[in-house]
């Protein structure tokens, strides 16, 4: 007798088969296109049904950490949520990292972890843990259920397509989603028929997300700055998630105030307000106080800059600072914003534009022009002493690396940098450029885990990766060159992980260079600082890429940079390692450039104004 279609199948192993087909069967109809699957026994149904549909490229991983970094990294390019799979027991503690990661950052992923049936839980059965609510409050939403019970036969649709909608439309954000689902023995089975889905192959469900223009009052956020009856000299921090870069620049123009971009804001383009330099202008106490505004509006993420953060520190209680976010995720950890905002960034934008020309004409709303003048003097000076650096040769230093990266990379290009050094190089010398390429990082926990990984993942929806990592971060993520040798011959993923347009540039300074930027190197022994902090290595990378099978192309001269990124990136994952001075040896250099940077700004300004 054929399957009924709204029964659930008398045999255990097809009824489990069917539920899993079910869930991947909506899955695909809510646009998901990735998996990343890492072996074992108790996921088999759900490894099979994912295996089974053209329409989601999958890929396996050996280690469920490096795993759910790359499934991170899907979901870090835009592109949805991908499915991340893993077996019972200490598998899915591995990926906590990463969901935590997904979290803080807001990037949806879609966690499955098979589970030992009820009746084998607590009875020392192997490979059994609590699995249920294993993230805690890490996941926008979780749920664990049982694949064999004929009573949810009727709900499989519904639980996958709300999944995919919590990790994509939660009130809080995208981010990660949990679902939990017990399989019995046996394992392996035919599929029956699906219960039936929507007509036409749409979703179960659809989401009206209200997170748009509505939610964020214009005129209030003026207000809230001083400029409702006139204009005052201000600054625009923007992070990555501002808004739409070209809107962006618009609006901090029609303030008439600077607008400070992040490298992963997209805003570090040419522009009257555009300021890259912020973090080497604000270093220097004498351009601090000829540059302090009287209003802040803060966009996106914050920067990892010190100096910048302590400039707005420093700012009176009464200069009023506005925080406006993708998300209900309060980034003010200065505690002194006076109105915080979270919507849709587009809508912040046109909010703000919109209630800037409905201002009836007034000469007390005019901006002063010497006020962002002095701002471009002070950037003109500080971009002029790095490009200097740039052409000084010697050897690299993670200021000409990182600079001359994201100004030979082709605009087309993602960049992804390790949550340490490069990223900070990034942030402190990224050029401004027409066309500059996406910048990202793993900013949510800021963590060095899962780097290579999370760039693989990115590489995986199509794009051309070049991730920028130190020794310790490559080091740390090995694991992520360790795949199944071949999918089989007539498989459509054949060869997949081969043809990876993957750039891995590794800045090679024999160990934990990051820490030599930090108050403990100033004030620990040498011995102790070595030891603890610096660590230098005693595996090199060069061996590891031998040992692994990666290729690998060494750069001893800042002038080999270009062509070893120009490289032929389409024939697969390749790390470029970049000999770098000792860590001590480049914080004196790095050092030196930001004096010359201060002595240029200081220079370009001249005395701060009276009433400045």
């Amino acid at each position: 007798m054929p399957d009924d279609p709204l029964r659930p199948p008398e045999d255990l192993a097809r009824r489990q088969a069917t539920v899993a087909a079910t869930l991947v069967d909506e899955w695909v109809r809510c646009g998901v296109r990735h998996a990343v699957i890492c072996p074992g026994s108790r996921s088999t149904p759900l490894a099979l049904a994912l295996a089974a549909r053209p329409e989601i490229q999958v890929a396996v991983r050996l280690d469920e950490r490096s795993a759910a970094f790359s499934a991170l990294g899907v979901g870090l390019a835009g592109v949805g949520p991908a499915v991340l799979l893993t077996t019972s027991g200490t598998a899915a503690t591995e990926v906590h990292a990463a969901v935590v990661e997904a979290h803080q950052a807001g990037v949806p992923l879609l966690v499955v972890s098979a589970d030992r049936p009820p009746e084998l839980q607590r009875v020392g059965a192997p490979q059994t843990v609590e699995q249920a609510g294993l993230y805690g409050a890490s996941v926008r939403f979780a749920v664990t259920l049982d694949a064999a019970d004929p009573g949810l036969f009727a709900s499989w649709r519904s639980f996958a397509s709300r999944l995919v909608l919590e990790a994509r439309c939660h009130p809080s954000g995208p981010g990660p989603v949990h679902l939990n689902l017990a399989f019995r023995e046996p394992l392996v089975g035919e599929p029956g028929c699906l219960p039936p889905g929507r007509p036409g192959g749409g979703p179960w469900h659809r989401a009206l997300a209200s997170r748009s223009a509505q939610a964020v009052d214009g005129q209030a956020v003026l207000a809230a700055l001083g400029l409702e009856d006139g204009w005052v000299p201000g600054v625009v921090v923007a992070g990555e998630g501002s808004g739409p870069p070209t809107e962006v620049v618009a609006l901090a123009e029609a303030l008439g105030w600077p607008l400070l971009a992040d490298a992963r804001s997209g805003c570090r383009r040419p522009g009257r307000a555009v300021v890259g330099a912020a973090d080497g202008i604000l270093r220097h106490p004498g351009a601090r106080e000829a540059l302090r505004p009287r209003a802040v509006l803060r966009l996106g993420q914050p920067w990892l800059s010190k100096a910048l953060g302590a400039f707005l520190d420093e700012l009176d209680p009464g200069v009023p600072q506005v925080v406006l976010d993708r998300d209900w995720a309060w980034r003010d950890p200065s505690r002194r914003a006076v109105l915080v905002g979270s919507g849709d960034p587009t809508g912040w934008v046109w909010a703000l534009a919109e209630a800037l020309e409905a201002r009836a004409p007034d000469p007390r709303s005019a901006p002063d022009p010497t006020w962002l003048e002095r701002w471009r003097r002070a950037e003109r000076a500080a971009q002029g002493v790095v490009d200097e650096h740039l052409r000084a040769g010697g050897p690299p230093t993670v200021a000409q690396v990182t600079r001359l990266a994201l100004r030979c990379l082709p605009p087309e290009a993602t960049v992804l940098c390790s949550a340490s050094l490069p990223v900070r190089g990034v942030e402190w010398y990224g050029p401004v450029r027409p066309d500059p390429p996406r910048v990202l990082a793993n900013r949510g926990a800021n963590g060095i885990d899962g780097v290579v990984s999370t760039a693989r993942g990115l590489a995986m929806t199509g794009r051309a990766v070049v991730a920028l990592v130190g020794d310790l971060a490559f080091l740390h993520d090995l694991t992520a060159w360790l795949e199944p040798a071949r999918w089989p011959a007539a498989s459509r993923n054949d060869q997949v992980e081969d043809r990876l347009a993957l750039t891995v540039v590794v800045l090679d300074n024999g160990g934990g260079g990051i820490f030599s930027h930090l108050a403990q190197a100033e004030v620990l022994p040498v011995d102790r600082f070595e030891a603890l902090f610096a660590t230098p290595q005693r595996q090199q990378v060069r061996e590891v890429c031998a040992g692994l099978g990666v290729p690998l192309v060494e750069v001893g001269e800042l002038a080999e940079l270009p062509d070893a990124l120009s490289g032929d990136r389409e024939r697969g994952p390749r790390v470029v390692r970049v000999v770098m001075p000792p860590a001590d040896q480049e914080r004196a250099i790095l050092g030196a450039l930001h004096e010359q940077i201060g002595a240029a700004v200081e220079a370009a300004l001249g005395p701060a104004p009276a009433g400045a």
